[in-house]
C-alpha cells in the first residue's frame, strides 16, 4: 500500500525528486517511456550538488523538451510504500511543480520515446497510486491560486 502526503516544506536536504505536471497549449503533457506502455508526467531523480529547481528544470527539458515555460512551486509531496523507483518502502521527498510550457523542442535523446499532449488525464498511468494525487494537488492550487 502506498500513501503519499503533502506538506508545505522540508529541509532541504531531504528532497529526492523533481516532478512537474505541465500544460502546452492548454493540454496535459505526458511522456511515454521507450520501456513502457503508460503514461507519466516529467520528473525524476535529484543529481549530487543540484538545487531541486534546477532539477525541475533539467528533467521538464529532458523529458518533454520544453524550452520556455513558467515553473511554479506547489508543495513538497511524499510517498511511503514500495514502488518502481523506491525498493525500500521508507517516506521519499520530492518537489512538486507546474510548468506551464510556452515552447517545445524536439525531445532530446533520453529514456523518454514521445511526448503526447492530452485534453483530459490519461487512463494508463505508469504510477496510478501516486500520479493522480499529484495532479489533482496541482489542479487545485492553479485554480485557488491562480498559478500559471
Amino acid at each position: 500500500m502506498l500513501e503519499v502526503k503533502f506538506y508545505d516544506n522540508v529541509d532541504d536536504e531531504l528532497l529526492k525528486f523533481a516532478v512537474i505536471v505541465a500544460k502546452y497549449k492548454g493540454k496535459w503533457v505526458f511522456c511515454k517511456h521507450k520501456n513502457r506502455d503508460t503514461f507519466e508526467v516529467a520528473g525524476g531523480h535529484r543529481e549530487k550538488n543540484e538545487k531541486i529547481i534546477e532539477t525541475a528544470e533539467r528533467e521538464l527539458f529532458e523529458e518533454t523538451g520544453a524550452i520556455e515555460y513558467d515553473l511554479s512551486p506547489i508543495c513538497v509531496y511524499s510517498v511511503t510504500g514500495k514502488n518502481r523507483v523506491n525498493d525500500s518502502g521508507e517516506e521519499t521527498f520530492g518537489m512538486l511543480y507546474y510548468a506551464d510550457i510556452k515552447s517545445l523542442n524536439n525531445l532530446p535523446e533520453s529514456e523518454m520515446e514521445k511526448v503526447y499532449l492530452f485534453e483530459k488525464l490519461p487512463a494508463d498511468l505508469t504510477y496510478p497510486l501516486i500520479q493522480p494525487l499529484l495532479i489533482k494537488r496541482v489542479k487545485e492550487q492553479v485554480i485557488n491560486n491562480n498559478v500559471t
